[in-house]
């Protein structure tokens, strides 16, 4: 049996490797969509790739999660919507470009429960996989419902905004002021927790029912 600093530490470990890597593959998605769409500014400034060197935040993405918070963020993607095709509007190409980094870790999130599943049926127990795929899951599910969250600077927010009507945007933008204070208390705050907690069990229950099917 290892002693509890052991475990401990591995489980920071576990959640920092977890984490570079969902981040990463987060902030390509931005990268990537962006590229489909037109703009190669993130291409010309090295971060249309997978390697997390090219995105890592030294406290965002290492310092907390070893700290043992269980949150974290990368470097943002450039986005430069003025270079989008003109197949596309500036601001349906920034809503894309803005979804596109929670839903590759919605795609993370299915692909951990499904090799999990995998694992379980035909390799047996095998603990130390299946705890990284466990905070594979979770940790995905929690950056997917936390940036889709209509806070700016969040992911959310560009598509909330690219979804408003004109004469909401004066209200929408001093509000914009208050996001960071907004996001702190949702984080702090133990009676914000359902802002986050209650989608994040729907959309969980939801990824594993669809595991469930396959």
């Amino acid at each position: 049996m290892e002693p509890s600093w052991l475990h401990g530490l591995l489980e920071k470990l576990a959640l920092v490797i977890v984490l570079v890597l969902s981040l990463s593959v987060h902030e390509w998605a931005h990268a990537m969509s962006a590229a489909l769409l037109g703009d190669d500014t993130a291409k010309r400034l090295g971060r249309l790739t997978l390697n997390p060197v090219s995105h890592v935040d030294p406290v965002g993405t290492l310092l907390l999660p070893l700290l043992g918070i269980p949150f974290g963020w990368a470097k943002p993607v450039p986005v430069n919507p003025a270079r989008f095709t003109s197949k596309v509007g500036m601001s349906t190409g920034m809503m894309i470009t803005a979804a596109a980094g929670p839903f590759s870790n919605l795609v993370l999130a299915l692909c951990c429960a499904l090799f999990y599943t995998m694992i379980q049926r035909f390799a047996g127990e095998q603990p130390a996989l299946m705890q990284l795929l466990e905070v594979g899951f979770f940790t995905n599910v929690a950056l997917a419902v936390f940036n889709m969250l209509p806070v700016p600077p969040l992911d959310g927010s560009r598509v909330a905004e690219g979804l408003m009507p004109s004469r909401m945007l004066p209200t929408w933008e001093r509000f914009a002021r208050f996001g960071p204070l907004v996001l702190i208390a949702i984080l702090l705050l133990p009676q914000a927790d359902f802002v986050v907690r209650w989608p994040m069990h729907k959309v969980a229950n939801g990824l594993l029912y669809v595991v469930q099917l396959l």
